[in-house]
């Protein structure tokens, strides 16, 4: 494989992401049937998903508010007036064999998004992504293959159809990327983006979003693209990054070879770490798109989009830079308060309680997270430490009358739900210099030997009695007053 110092400066990638989002509608797109995960297989099902003759679909309200939703808040042109076409193709788990999506009048497009890389140094680098569309279709079902064969590994296959008929929009970016690291991200914002509107949960692993990759290369300087290759398959952020650097290495290599590229799909496995080939690339002519004749065309009122661009919330990329600019966050911290829209209202509830912005930050993104992390809590709101609670902690450090370290050493407490009240009752820092002077005095007198290693040019000695004061007053002296007052004893 090509190293990736060669490619970095003899070729370039040129990538574009299809990503499909399922939205969190109670119903499916054209018919009753719940869209609930987990269910038994093929009991969340009708006559209108299982494709029976003389059934009619009706598209769900709450699906049209959602997608245009989401392509407000992808910067995109909503259509005036849209529609829905039959996309032709035959597989056991897509029972109407066509799937009704949109083609040539998508309800929204031309729009983009912001990503932001940020290195180790915490410095950001931003980019504007283009989305091509963003466009309303229905899920098909889905093949489970069991039993055991020596060759193909399976010797028969069932199919599923609850998924059959569940919301989709697919939104497709603009060839703008051009590493996997850029591409993950951009997934990332995505599911952000569709996570702060509440129109889809954006669950990998229950396929609530999906990513197919195209990915070419080329000699950097050439403007005409490659050819195309699609990677589908991917169930992570990480197997997405790692999928599109193993195959720009593939793609170079053959290049180099003389080897041909063929326009093909391709899966991701992950086990080996490698893509391989599955099928070749169908062409728009194969899917036979023609106008869905059941369903009339989409008119969105200047009024309805009125009213829903006014429930937008303020999106990821927005908070980034207001908590960077006006609170002074650093890029870091602005991330991963962001990254889950209940953890910035989290972070603003403290700040409304009083609480300075760079400690509540601080709070948030270190201790809380890590625990969060270790006992594999999903959200910050689960637990017990409130946001007032919290801002109520911020303020008796600020104002000296707690310590930092008494304070994350009660943390445990916090989060459990115990009150700051109840927490720090007999914990409050002594800051009277007539209780710690004779403290100092004492403990000085008691320890000559370190007392002359300090006489003798050991600074180190001084976090000695600094540590002694601190474990006779059960680290309730003030810190900054008992570095003062042993230096001034010390140097006497």
């Amino acid at each position: 494989m090509t190293s990736a110092t060669a490619v970095k400066t003899e070729y370039e990638a040129i990538i574009g992401l299809e990503t499909h989002c399922q939205l969190s509608t109670n119903t499916k797109i054209f018919s009753d049937s719940s869209t609930a995960f987990g269910a038994e297989p093929n009991t969340n099902i009708d006559p209108v998903c299982m494709g029976m003759p003389g059934v009619l679909p009706v598209l769900n309200e709450k699906v049209l508010e959602y997608a245009v939703k989401a392509g407000l808040a992808l910067n995109c042109q909503i259509a005036k007036y849209s529609k829905f076409d039959r996309k032709q193709y035959f597989y056991p788990d897509l029972p109407k064999n066509y799937q009704i999506s949109q083609y040539d009048l998508p309800i929204a497009e031309h729009g983009w998004i912001e990503i932001e890389l940020v290195d180790k140094d915490g410095n950001p680098t931003r980019k504007r992504i283009g989305v091509t569309r963003l466009h309303m279709e229905e899920d098909a079902g889905k093949l489970v293959h069991a039993g055991s064969d020596r060759l193909a590994g399976s010797s028969y296959s069932l199919v599923d159809y609850n998924r059959a008929g569940v919301p989709l929009v697919e939104i497709v970016s603009e060839p703008d990327l051009r590493s996997g690291q850029e591409a993950a991200e951009y997934a990332q914002e995505i599911r952000r983006i569709m996570r702060y509107l509440g129109v889809s949960d954006g669950n990998m692993q229950e396929g609530s979003l999906r990513c197919d990759v195209n990915i070419s290369v080329r000699p950097v300087g050439r403007e005409e693209f490659g050819t195309k290759v699609e990677i589908k398959n991917m169930n992570s952020f990480n197997a997405i990054q790692r999928a599109i650097e193993y195959e720009i290495e593939r793609q170079i290599a053959a290049v180099e070879a003389g080897e041909p590229i063929y326009q093909e799909t391709r899966l991701w496995e992950e086990g080996a770490q490698r893509t391989v080939s599955m099928r070749k690339k169908e062409g728009s002519s194969d899917y036979r798109y023609f106008p869905e004749p059941d369903l009339g065309p989409i008119e969105v009122s200047e009024q309805q989009l009125a009213v829903w661009l006014s429930e937008l919330p303020e999106l990821p990329a927005q908070k980034r830079h207001r908590y960077e600019n006006d609170l002074g966050l650093s890029a870091y911290d602005a991330r991963v308060i962001t990254e889950e829209r209940v953890k910035s209202e989290y972070f603003e509830s403290v700040l409304a309680a009083g609480a300075n912005p760079k400690s509540a930050a601080n709070w948030i993104t270190q201790d809380i997270t890590a625990y969060l992390n270790k006992q594999k809590i999903a959200s910050i709101s689960e637990i017990g430490l409130t946001p007032e609670n919290l801002a109520e902690v911020i303020k008796r450090i600020d104002s000296g009358k707690i310590s930092n370290a008494i304070a994350k050493e009660k943390l445990p407490d916090l989060l459990a739900g115990v009150t700051p009240e109840k927490v720090f009752a007999g914990k409050e820092l002594i800051s009277d210099p007539a209780i710690l002077e004779p403290m100092i005095d004492e403990i000085i007198a008691a320890n000559p030997k370190e007392y002359e290693k300090f006489k003798g040019g050991n600074a180190n000695m001084k976090g000695f009695f600094i540590g002694q004061v601190l474990k006779k007053t059960n680290k309730l002296a003030d810190p900054k007053l008992t570095n003062e007052l042993v230096e001034k004893k010390l140097n006497a």
